[in-house]
């Protein structure tokens, strides 16, 4: 029998957390107590794929680059993005393999470097806003413009940062691996950071590119395509709440994709916040799925999964 399929997806905070310093023991102990989040998903019977963010993590990566770069070569932003999906996929991995062992369930637990093919003609690439790396001097900023051609914008006074685009998601290279993986019984850890941006030249070969995918929406494609029975969004918060931070504030237990997407429109849902993941949620009933579930690490670790957090359903 085929066991269903949750994708789970979590942000790069969950191994890096505000305030800590960025400590490999700190983030092994991070990627420690998440894998006892993930452990859980998999008792449950479900065979789970995970997508984790990067941001945190390419950040510093950016940050170390540019201190070292009259010594050794800065990479490209997608090389970047790759060693930051090995370095995290392994510390997921070699965690919640031990945490498998200890609960004796026998599901090994795999890393997909994953490439993600986006449009060389999205808009994005028209008008960069994401930001990323350090801050910079205006003298340092004007020097990058000129010899790496980046595009700099200014922030609020703090300096100048690269901005890169950040295109929709519209092809997995490495679908077919990961259906396989999870055929197979395997745990899938795969798009980190919304994977590894890349275009197809004229000919079709892949090339990559200085660009951030937004990983709520590479995991809502990679649910889609997988047909996945639970989508499950990781987020600060233990449910969605209507009239956020308002005295008539309510948590949500349970919206319908047309409400959902009528509060969206009505602006209960930030750009910033919650509405990102709204959106993806909506992606991906969709295309096709049944269930979306929103809610916090730590609800999903110690609560019963059947009660958590808030889903949304199709109508």
């Amino acid at each position: 029998m085929t066991r269903k399929i949750a994708l789970l997806a979590i942000g790069g905070n969950a191994l890096l957390k505000e305030k800590e310093r960025g400590l490999q023991e700190e983030q092994l102990e991070n990627a420690r107590e998440t894998s006892e989040m993930l452990a859980k998903v998999v008792a449950e019977g479900y065979a789970l794929c995970v997508v984790h963010g990067n941001g945190p993590q390419v950040g510093n990566l950016l940050i170390q680059q540019e201190a070292a770069s009259g010594q050794i070569p800065p990479y490209s932003l997608d090389i970047c993005g790759a060693m930051t999906q090995g370095s995290m996929g392994y510390m997921i991995e070699r965690m919640l393999i031990n945490r498998l062992r200890f609960l004796q369930l026998d599901v090994p637990v795999t890393s997909v470097l994953t490439e993600v093919v986006v449009d060389k003609e999205d808009k994005g690439f028209v008008d960069p806003t994401k930001p990323v790396g350090p801050f910079f001097p205006e003298f340092r900023a004007l020097e990058l413009m000129r010899s790496k051609k980046w595009k700099m914008k200014e922030d609020s006074g703090r300096g100048w940062r690269k901005v890169v685009p950040s295109p929709n998601p519209i092809e997995i290279v490495q679908l077919d691996a990961i259906k396989t993986l999870l055929r197979s019984g395997s745990c899938v850890i795969a798009g980190g950071g919304g994977g590894i941006p890349v275009i197809r030249d004229a000919s079709g070969f892949l090339v990559g590119v200085e660009a951030v995918i937004d990983k709520d929406r590479l995991s809502a494609l990679l649910a889609t395509q997988l047909q996945a029975d639970l989508f499950i969004i990781l987020t600060g918060v233990a449910k969605v709440a209507l009239d956020f931070g308002k005295p008539t504030q309510r948590w949500v237990d349970r919206l319908t994709a047309s409400e959902a997407r009528r509060h969206l429109a009505e602006g209960q849902f930030p750009p910033g916040s919650m509405g990102p993941k709204i959106e993806s949620a909506l992606g991906f009933l969709d295309g096709g799925g049944h269930e979306v579930l929103i809610t916090t690490a730590e609800a999903l670790a110690t609560e019963d999964p059947a009660t958590v957090g808030t889903r949304i359903v199709k109508d």
